[in-house]
């Protein structure tokens, strides 16, 4: 190597056609000069030469010769640092790394050609494709062991992302190069795996059916799931009804809910657990039917016991009423009574049906006091008047006092006194008391 580098020489030699160019007089000839001693440099062998000895070759003929290029031609002048080196040598490996990864591209026409030479370029490829073939066949064996032997919802969920997992690996695959390459690739490294094309479309369609496999079973737990909630929303409707138009709405989810417990897939492992939970909810419905019964039975006497207290309400409108009607209403009360008491303590309804018998038993507690005082008040009505007319018969016999007529007369206000308000007898109750009450003043003052 000279002693003045090629690199050094450059940056020299421009910077002097610089100087020369500004010389119109002797600038070439000086020109000349310095290129001669810097091209004697650069012919010698030994070691570098130095910053002085680089200025002495143009500082007499180019004393304006720039600062900075002589620097820059020292630092030039040198041999490379390690830090080149690895420069250098890192933009060899890139470079040879560009081409493995150019003649590595997934296209035959690329392939082709380098496999049939030097199929060891080839080896990144091989090598992707033996781990896309083992992540690939263990991730398949992985998922279809997890759906097909699932115990949970949650295997499902599990071989679904072991499947798309599967499904990844299988894409990295090239399909055109399954029928041959791997055949030399395996004869090349001595590999023991024979991956062809009809194992590759076989993996391919058991993804695709465990796929299939996923949607279904997460469909029936879905369904499973709409069922149970169904289920358990037309049992707490049955419990919180109140009429039996409720509990009959109720049966029929009930029913409903049953009907999707059965339109579950079998096959599927919601079916499976489905089939257990339809037989506790068939005994359970069952057992209801009973219930339901008698909770029906339990509906129509208190019905019909509603019907005779409405009758008895109507006619006790508008009082007061004869004794008759009171009876009558009286009796209407009492057959909505024997109603109710038809329903026994084991009957649903039996709670209902000792509120209403509280209630209708006040009513006729009611009608009995007015029936009562209907009778008593027309009872003492009569009374009165009988005594009224034995007063006018004593008032005309000579042998009566007018002592005996006061008393006779007290008595008869004291009948007419206990007549009640609200009976039909009393307005005449009233004119009589009137009258009476006048007959005592006038005897009072004779």
């Amino acid at each position: 190597m000279g002693r003045l580098t090629d690199r050094a020489f450059d940056i020299l030699r421009a910077e002097v056609d610089k100087c020369a160019a500004g010389n119109v007089l002797a600038g070439s000839v000086y020109r000349g000069i310095v290129i001669k001693r810097l091209e004697k440099l650069r012919s010698q062998n030994g070691t570098f030469a130095s910053k002085e000895e680089i200025r002495d070759t143009f500082k007499d003929e180019f004393p304006n010769f720039s600062e900075q290029a002589l620097k820059a031609a020292v630092k030039a002048n040198r041999a490379p640092g390690l830090f080149n080196k690895i420069i250098f040598a890192g933009g060899l490996l890139g470079a040879g790394a560009g081409i493995i990864w150019l003649i590595n591209l997934p296209f035959p026409m690329i392939r082709w050609p380098v496999a049939k030479t030097m199929p060891i370029l080839l080896q990144p490829s091989f090598i992707s494709m033996d781990y896309n073939y083992r992540q690939a066949i263990a991730l398949v064996e992985q998922s279809d062991q997890l759906i097909n032997k699932a115990t949970a919802v949650a295997d499902f969920d599990l071989g679904e992302t072991k499947a798309k997992q599967a499904q990844k690996h299988l894409d990295a695959l090239p399909v055109w190069f399954l029928g041959y390459y791997p055949k030399r690739y395996s004869s090349f490294v001595g590999c023991t795996w024979r991956f062809t094309f009809d194992e590759f479309q076989a993996a391919r369609k058991n993804v695709g059916r465990m796929d299939a496999q996923i949607f279904q079973q997460k469909n029936a737990f879905t369904e499973l799931n709409r069922a149970e909630e169904s289920l358990n929303a037309a049992k707490q409707q049955y419990q919180q009804a109140k009429t039996a138009a409720d509990r009959q709405k109720a049966s029929e989810n009930w029913q409903s809910a049953i009907d999707q417990l059965n339109q579950i897939p079998a096959d599927t492992l919601a079916g499976k657990t489905a089939k257990q939970k339809l037989q506790a909810a068939e005994r359970d419905f069952q057992a209801m039917g009973g219930v339901a019964t008698g909770s029906a039975r339990a509906d129509n006497l208190i019905e019909a016991a509603k019907e005779f207290a409405l009758s008895a309400a109507v006619a006790s409108q508008n009082p007061p009423h004869p004794a008759a009607q009171w009876e009558q209403i009286a009796g209407l009360w009492e057959e909505g009574i024997n109603r109710l008491k038809l329903i026994s303590v084991d009957n649903p309804g039996y709670l209902d049906a000792q509120t209403k018998l509280a209630e209708y038993q006040k009513n006729l507690g009611i009608t009995q006091i007015r029936l009562q005082t209907e009778k008593d008040s027309a009872k003492a009505l009569q009374e009165a008047k009988t005594l009224f007319a034995n007063l006018q018969n004593n008032v005309n016999s000579p042998s009566q006092n007018s002592g005996n007529s006061l008393g006779q007369l007290q008595q008869i206000i004291n009948q007419l006194e206990s007549v009640k308000p609200g009976t039909t007898v009393y307005p005449e109750s009233q004119k009589w008391l009137q009258s009476a009450r006048k007959k005592q003043q006038q005897w009072q003052n004779n």
